[in-house]
């Protein structure tokens, strides 16, 4: 559904909501007000990305994935504030079957802007992650350090702790007959 249809159908229901309350049907009109209040809270914060987050936390991915293809147009059917989380959960999701297609993904969030810093910090941490998988250690730092920048909550030291531990194991990797050779 569209948020323009959304916010019609919200407006609807809290005028039907006064009316009720005009007239004197206290009881209806405040049941009424309830649920235009929750019609109007999907205009922000749309329910299948909810509900798909839930699901990414619980670890069920197929599940998260079936709610966000019930999103066919993002730009429509989202806020402007939740594109960025929405690219980010799917590329949440694609970097568990896919990691190097995830890339485009976590590209496009941090481009769109997320207003949570440590939202930011884990697309970055996971682009830093891309990066080291494609051996480019000078980009996985400079992500790396941005994400710790990024983390102000202290969220994720710990993952970012163990990337900077493997990010210098890179240098160490021992290949057939020898050290690697540049």
């Amino acid at each position: 559904m569209s948020n323009i249809v959304r916010l019609v159908i919200a407006c609807v229901v809290m005028g039907a909501a006064v009316a009720l309350c005009a007239f004197g049907f206290w009881g209806w009109g405040i049941l009424v007000l309830l649920m235009g209040g929750i019609i109007l809270l999907s205009f922000f914060f749309n329910e299948n990305m909810i509900i798909a987050q839930y699901f990414l936390r619980k670890e069920n991915s197929e599940k998260s994935e079936e709610w966000l293809l019930k999103i066919t147009d993002y730009e429509k059917q989202l806020h402007k504030n939740q594109h960025g989380y929405y690219n980010l959960l799917i590329g949440l999701i694609e970097s568990r079957k896919a990691p190097m297609k995830s890339e485009k993904y976590f590209k496009k969030a941090l481009s769109l802007g997320m207003k949570m810093s440590h939202n930011t910090a884990l697309a970055k941490l996971s682009l830093a992650g891309i990066s080291m998988a494609k051996r480019n250690k000078r980009e996985a730092q400079m992500y790396l350090s941005e994400a710790s920048k990024d983390d102000k909550n202290k969220l994720l030291t710990e993952q970012i702790k163990m990337m900077k531990g493997q990010l210098a194991q890179m240098d160490k990797q021992v290949v057939r007959g020898g050290y690697r050779q540049f």
